[in-house]
Parts: structure tokens; C-alpha cells; sequence
């Protein structure tokens, strides 16, 4: 540890394996016009952080290449200039572009949101990544429904765990595929009705059987070119296929001909990138549309584990072995 005062963040020391992720001390960031500063009590961990560590996914400029981290939860320290709405002390949860491994980070105040009533600090740090994406997708983007089909690629995922528990809140019906028995288990749990195991059965077949041959209107992917041909071939006619993951490759087919014929769509997404002024509508969607459902209790955060911060590596192992379901947080 170096003898500057400041905070302690957890750093990425050199592209590599979880091992690289390595405790360092760093001068406290300061806020920014429009922006807050916030004590960070706990982060969560994403697949982002995990490319970013690989040195394969860089943040957007401005934001530290270092320090990953797309969600805080915690106290404000202290306003920045501009600053209007929020004071001092509320207990907030935050969509960031980087830096939430940390004990304080520097946020603009359109990307705050209010820790629900009724849940954790800690807890609150696992919703704005998954929340953010979803409500963007599946209900901007996509435009689900009441009563449509969503599919569900990775329903054991942050990402899966709120999309099947706010799609089933929506009136919409859901199927999803995993890894495993006991994570499909866990979807039902949440509301998943159709429920296919990646490993062992084919996804399009299991979706016709369960729609009478009609297929999904909306999919959400997370797997990328691999699944492409097969997420048009599962489409309904007026389907939409969001694509917000490449975990399995870049490239895919695209079978034109099929999409003219179900008039169906395909779309990319992602958020990380995006200007602030983008971020601070979605999160306003997001407190309009989803925080309540959270503040009810009729969703919920799924935390897999919560670990100390220094225990980033270990959180990072247990992401990529896929040995988790719903969030892995951190505490500061």
C-alpha cells in the first residue's frame, strides 16, 4: 500500500486472470460539475469487468481504464458544482460508467437513484446495471407487451433474474435457458414458465412446443453470433431480437429472407457508452417504471454472495466458472 492519503479501489495491474485484480491506494476522485461524489458501500460484479480485466473491453474516455465497476450503492460525500436535488448523506445506488471497485467514485447526479425502501445498501448496489439494461431492452427497445413471450438467454444471470421477474410483473409469459437443473429451478422460482437446459435440449424446438408453433416476440440475448441464426429462427412473426451480449462470438448469419417473412427485427445494445444525458433518461425511466415494483417487494434483487472488496478476484472466478445466480456483490 503507497502512503497518499485517499482511498483504497481495487486495480487491474496488467491484462490477465482474476489474480491481476490487485488492492491499491489512489487519491480520492473529486466531483465534477454535475456530478456527486459518493462513499461507496458496496459494488456488484458484471461480465463487463471481467472483459475489462482481460484487457478486451475499454471504458469510455474520461473514466478510469483501471478501476472497473458499472454499479455503486452508498452515502453522498459531497456535491459538485450544478448540482441540484440531492443532499449530502441520502442513501443512493448509482449506474457508472467504470471505477466502482473503490471507496468513493465520482458519478453524474443523473445516474442516482434512491436506495428502495425496504432494501439494503449492500442490496440496492446489485440493481442499476441489470435494471438499467432491461428496462432499455426488453421494454424501450423491444417494446414487450402484456401477454407476449420473452426468451430469456442466461435466466440465472443478474440480467436474467430481473428480466423474467419484470417481464412476469408486466403480464408478459417468459421462457429462458441455463446451464443447469438447479439454476432453471431458480428461474421458475421467479416466474419463468418455459424452461430449457442450453446443454441438452434445443431452444427454438422447446419455444415452438410452448407457443404452438407461434415462437418468442421478443428474445434477449447475451451470447452473441452463435445463437444468431437460431434467435431469428425462434422469432415470432413481428419478433424482436435484442442482442446486448457477445459472450460466444462477434460474427453470426443472418438469414434476410426469414426476417422479411416474419417482418421481425434485430437490434444491438449496449450502455455502457452512452452519453450522460442518455443514461439520465433511462435511469428516470427506471425510477418511474421499475423502482417501484422493488420498493413493493414484487421484485427483487437475486444476490448470489456478498464478498469484501479485496475478495474481487474470487468474485471474478466464481463469475467466470458460471457457478453463480443473479448478483455477486462486493463490500467496501
Amino acid at each position: 500500500m503507497g502512503t497518499v492519503a485517499g482511498m483504497r479501489a481495487i486495480t487491474i495491474s496488467a491484462p490477465g486472470g482474476p489474480e491481476v485484480l490487485v488492492p491499491t491506494e489512489l487519491p480520492d476522485p473529486v466531483a465534477g460539475p454535475g456530478q456527486v461524489l459518493l462513499d461507496v458501500a458496496a459494488t456488484a460484479v458484471n461480465r463487463a469487468d471481467v472483459l475489462q480485466r482481460r484487457g478486451r473491453y475499454d471504458p469510455p474516455p474520461g473514466v478510469p481504464r483501471d478501476i472497473p465497476g458499472l454499479e455503486a450503492a452508498g452515502r453522498i460525500a459531497a456535491l459538485g458544482p450544478d448540482v441540484t436535488g440531492w443532499q449530502v448523506g441520502a442513501e443512493v445506488c448509482a449506474l457508472l460508467a467504470g471505477g466502482g471497485y473503490a471507496e468513493r467514485v465520482a458519478v453524474p447526479a443523473g445516474q442516482l437513484l434512491p436506495v428502495p425502501k425496504g432494501l439494503t445498501v449492500a442490496a440496492a448496489a446489485a440493481l442499476p446495471e441489470a435494471a438499467c439494461t432491461v428496462w432499455s431492452t426488453v421494454f424501450v427497445q423491444a417494446g414487450l407487451q402484456p401477454g407476449e413471450l420473452l426468451l430469456v438467454h442466461g435466466g440465472g444471470s443478474g440480467v436474467g433474474t430481473t428480466a423474467i421477474q419484470l417481464a412476469r410483473r408486466h403480464g408478459a409469459r417468459v421462457a429462458c435457458t441455463a446451464g443447469s437443473a438447479g439454476k432453471l429451478a431458480r428461474c421458475q422460482q421467479l416466474g419463468a414458465q418455459v424452461l430449457v437446459n442450453y446443454r441438452e435440449e434445443d431452444f427454438v424446438e422447446r419455444v415452438r412446443e410452448a407457443t404452438g408453433g407461434a415462437g418468442a416476440d421478443v428474445v434477449l440475448d447475451i451470447v452473441g453470433g452463435p445463437y444468431l441464426a437460431r434467435n431469428v429462427e425462434v422469432l415470432a412473426t413481428g419478433g424482436r431480437l435484442v442482442v446486448i451480449g457477445l459472450q460466444d462470438g462477434t460474427l453470426g448469419e443472418l438469414n434476410l429472407n426469414a426476417l422479411m417473412r416474419k417482418r421481425a427485427t434485430v437490434s444491438a445494445s449496449s450502455l455502457r457508452a452512452r452519453p450522460p444525458a442518455e443514461k439520465a433518461a433511462i435511469v428516470s425511466g427506471v425510477l418511474a417504471g421499475v423502482w417501484p415494483a422493488y420498493e413493493s417487494g414484487e421484485v427483487r434483487p437475486i444476490i448470489d454472495r456478498v464478498l469484501p472488496l479485496d475478495q474481487a478476484a474470487e468474485a471474478h472466478r466464481v463469475l467466470e466458472a458460471s457457478e453463480h445466480v443473479g448478483k455477486i456483490v462486493l463490500t467496501t
